[in-house]
């Protein structure tokens, strides 16, 4: 069977980067299938690069080597690394990008070795494109390096439950249709607010909303995301990554609306 080798980067396509990188995977690993995520992740954004991987990562085939080059430490004391967890094998720096997997019961964790002709402004070609493409044509994960200890583990917000009985959440992301992603998903039911701006009751698809209207929908995440149909609800609000959001379950959505009535 062929092996797979996705690559997720904020190097964007126009400079050649990806290319370089490409190049090496396919001289180091015969038969295999190389498969773009995405490389249009914000410049630097090791946060929203972590959120994507935590999306795809186990959706792919056993054996699969994700290999995620978010690193804006890139050349600094920051480390390389490998990880073997959930039957998948990722490839990055340590920056907690690769959370979701460490996160993951049984992960294992080995430390590449950086060699000294290595460029220290392109560790993408140079460190982690040689290690994803070398387990991609079977080496073991202990092959590579040493085990790493204590990696960096990124961890999305918990949400809040307030003594009104309402759950108060935030921003996590913002999709490229302007969607704000929220942390809140184990209720299903409520009113959102985003900001001082009532949203209303969680529906189940975009279209729920009229055009121009503001909708919040459980996302195919899993999460509650806020919409504005056939528009960008981040641009609408001024919302972004972080924004307050609260939820107010059906307990309290009578007095929130008769609140909200007296105070227009």
């Amino acid at each position: 069977m062929r092996r797979i080798i996705t690559l997720l980067t904020d190097f964007g396509t126009a400079d050649g980067y990806v290319g370089e990188m490409k190049g090496v995977l396919l001289s180091g690993a015969a038969n295999v299938d190389l498969v773009d995520i995405a490389h249009d992740i914000a410049p630097q954004d090791v946060e929203g690069a972590r959120l994507v991987v935590a999306r795809y990562w186990r959706k792919f085939p056993a054996g699969t080597v994700h290999l995620v080059i978010v690193d804006p430490g890139v050349g600094s004391s920051r480390r390389a690394l490998a990880v073997a967890s959930d039957g998948q094998y990722l490839v990055g720096p340590d920056n907690g990008v690769l959370s979701r997997a460490l996160l993951s019961e049984g992960a294992r964790v080995a430390e590449l070795p950086i060699s000294t002709s290595a460029a220290p402004t392109f560790h993408g070609r140079d460190v982690f494109a040689p290690a994803a493409a070398r387990l991609a044509a079977g080496a073991s994960l202990d092959s590579l390096g040493v085990t790493a200890l204590d990696p960096v583990v990124a961890r999305t917000p918990p949400t809040q439950r307030l003594n009104d009985g309402s759950i108060a959440g935030v921003v996590i992301a913002v999709d490229r249709f302007g969607n704000l992603i929220t942390n809140l998903g184990e209720e299903r039911e409520g009113i959102l607010v985003v900001g001082d701006v009532t949203i209303g009751e969680i529906v189940s698809t975009y279209s729920s909303a009229t055009s121009g209207g503001l909708v919040a929908v459980i996302g195919s995440g899993g999460s509650i995301e806020i919409a504005l149909r056939d528009g960008n609800a981040a641009n609408h609000l001024g919302a972004g990554r972080g924004t307050r959001v609260r939820l107010y379950p059906p307990l309290t959505q009578h007095s929130l609306l008769e609140g909200l009535s007296m105070s227009s």
